[in-house]
């Protein structure tokens, strides 16, 4: 059979779904320097395909570049070709960021926790999926035999995320029927959300050459079990010493780790606009779901939004601070992971600059995408952080998603996202 390898390039958007192009592999070296071609409406396709709604328009040209840092390259072995791809930057046809580009968001948000406290993050994302390659059983819910039933897929997973160049640390059978969990090691802000989405693919690639589908769709079927992206930080100065932890400083946290999470408490309305960007996003984020229901912070509740995760038993200090982390659970994948952790440190970054304490009260999370773009809209600190353009096209493009679903029921609006996460 004759073949000539191809390389794709693109981002996970604001849609949470990676796009982009593919070119030729012998054009590698020329398209380090010059990315791919693209342009500023592509930005506002929704997550169903069509764009519905636009201040771009059908002008201007951009360019997608490939981050070295972030190559993927996995062969699986099986006939079908390798997993070739680069994520990288939406720029200018000068070279400079674009100011709606995802990745700049979040380094955006790097550089203003750096300034407000000269700290830096690491991170790392959990997400849940339902894997359709196995038999719904009921009463199976973290059991061996939920783990048995996935065959091979668990370990084609972890073996393509490490090819991918990220480290796995877990893979379980969840809660629901057919649910299954992952996780990869922690990273530095950008490698984080780079290997978040790089796992994601891996899971979609290894089930689709087993002939099934993953679905990270946060509410797959609406009377059933959601799907949460949780991500997992903590905080660190320059020499890498751990910064999160302080035995006598409220739920266990350092003077900044407790201003950064009331500043993502503070904000969280507004950002779950952000971080929970979908319709079916609030189906989940609803009582008796193991999911948020209220901008609160909690030790070790898996209830909460914001949950002080456990350090197990030692008498060494180190070691304890270095193993303390905030698990943020408002979050899914209807969100870009550049996106969603970005919007994360902004808001945390705002608590350190302004010294904010933690709430004694916790007010409800918003109930709807609309009241989160309300939210957000009426935030002008969080308008702070997009450029003016960028702010505009997200409220847009997300409002235009939200009215294309308007008529839709419980039941067939989780189908609708179901086929597309």
């Amino acid at each position: 059979m004759l073949r000539e390898e191809l390389i794709f390039v693109g981002t996970c958007d604001i849609a949470g779904l990676v796009r982009g192009k593919g070119f030729p592999a012998s054009e590698l070296p020329a398209r380090r320097k010059a990315g791919i071609g693209w342009t500023h409406s592509n930005l506002m396709q929704t997550c169903f395909g069509p764009i519905f709604d636009t201040p771009f328009g059908t002008g201007g040209d951009l360019m997608v570049v490939p981050d070295p840092n972030a190559e993927v390259h996995v062969d699986f072995h099986d006939g079908s070709a390798p997993e070739h791809f680069f994520l990288g930057d939406i720029r200018n046809t000068d070279g400079s960021p674009w100011e709606c580009c995802v990745r700049a968001f979040l380094r955006r948000a790097i550089a203003a926790l750096k300034e407000a406290s000269g700290l830096h993050l690491l991170a790392a994302f959990e997400q849940e999926f339902v894997y359709t390659g196995v038999e719904g059983v009921p009463g199976h819910a973290y059991s061996l035999s939920a783990f048995r039933r996935q065959g091979t897929f668990g370990e084609m997973l972890m073996a393509a995320i490490r090819a991918a160049n990220a480290k796995p640390d877990s893979f379980l059978a969840e809660y629901g029927p057919r649910q299954y969990e992952m996780t990869v090691a922690p990273q530095t802000a950008l490698a984080a959300a780079d290997h978040g989405v790089i796992a994601r693919e891996m899971a979609r690639a290894a089930a689709f050459r087993l002939g099934t589908r993953t679905i990270f769709s946060p509410m797959p079927v609406a009377d059933g079990a959601g799907n949460g992206v949780h991500i997992h930080f903590s905080l660190h100065e320059e020499s890498g010493a751990p910064a999160t932890n302080h035995p006598n400083g409220p739920l266990g946290l350092s003077a900044v780790a407790a201003q950064f999470a009331a500043g993502l408490l503070h904000h969280l309305p507004a950002i779950s606009a952000i971080t929970a960007p979908s319709p079916v996003s609030y189906l989940r984020l609803t009582p008796n779901r193991w999911a948020p229901t209220e901008a609160d912070i909690k030790l070790q509740d898996r209830g909460a939004a914001l949950r002080v995760c456990p350090v197990f038993a030692t008498n060494d200090e180190k070691k304890r601070a270095a193993r303390l982390n905030l698990e943020f659970r408002v979050c899914d994948a209807a969100a870009s992971p550049y996106m969603a952790l970005g919007a994360v440190i902004f808001a945390g970054a705002d608590g350190v600059a302004r010294q904010r304490s933690l709430p004694d009260k916790y007010p409800p999370l918003p109930r709807s995408l609309g009241e989160a773009l309300d939210a957000m809209e009426a935030s002008d600190t969080v308008k702070t952080w997009f450029a003016p353009t960028f702010f505009e096209a997200y409220v847009r493009h997300k409002r235009s998603e939200l009215a294309h679903v308007a008529d839709l029921g419980p039941t067939e609006l989780c189908a609708r996202y179901a086929e597309v996460y």
